[in-house]
């Protein structure tokens, strides 16, 4: 920006560079734990384990990815001439199948605790844990109702009163279902320090610890 005469000018912004520097060949290998069956066609990774079978399309990145080595116990993920932007979608690539592993192998798990001061809020979990229900939420008649997200369940923890356990393969809809739950609980139109109800998340993991 400049000034001339009381009038404000704008720069054009520079051009973009043509000659941006291009790695010829990145590559990032994922190893396949033990248990796990994994199937590869294009960009289609479909991974099957202990606790049930996942998969997911990466047709909408410049990627390569195919099984390595003699056994075949590792994915090779790789990218021809790519920009910067390019390869931090391979490490993305790689994170997204690692959490698949993760998933089929010991199970995400969410847990959460319903906070209230005076009006206790009750749950009830229909549908095989697919739906719950929300209710006197600050004393209010209405019901909230939040349905899961495919594959995930929830349930009331047998141990612990008022904590709820939500559990599921795919860790984006597990964690999605968690936040539902949370986000039909927030108090609106009212000072949050001291108004505290809800149900906030205290503990997230699998459920195989090891």
């Amino acid at each position: 920006f400049w000034l001339k005469s009381g009038v404000l000018f704008q720069c054009a912004p520079p051009p973009k560079n043509p000659f941006a520097m291009k790695v010829i060949n990145s590559q990032e290998f994922v190893k396949i734990p033990k248990g796990v069956t994994v199937e590869v066609c294009g960009r289609v990774v479909k991974v099957t384990g202990k606790y049930g079978t996942l998969e997911r399309n990466f047709r909408h990145l410049p990627v390569v990815i195919e099984k390595f080595g003699k056994k075949q116990t590792a994915l090779k993920v790789e990218i021809w001439f790519g920009l910067s932007k390019h390869l931090a979608c391979m490490r993305t690539v790689c994170s997204h199948i690692e959490n698949m592993f993760t998933g089929v192998m010991k199970k995400f798990e969410y847990k959460q605790r319903l906070v209230y001061s005076h009006f206790p809020i009750n749950v009830n979990i229909v549908n095989g844990g697919k739906t719950v229900e929300i209710r006197n939420y600050l004393g209010e008649k209405c019901v909230r109702t939040v349905i899961m997200y495919p594959g995930v369940t929830c349930r009331k923890s047998e141990q612990t009163k008022d904590e709820l356990i939500i559990e599921g393969v795919d860790i984006d809809n597990t964690s999605m279902s968690a936040a539902k739950i949370h986000q039909s609980c927030l108090c609106k139109k009212k000072d949050i320090r001291k108004f505290l109800d809800g149900i906030y998340e205290c503990e997230s993991g699998t459920v195989d610890k090891e």
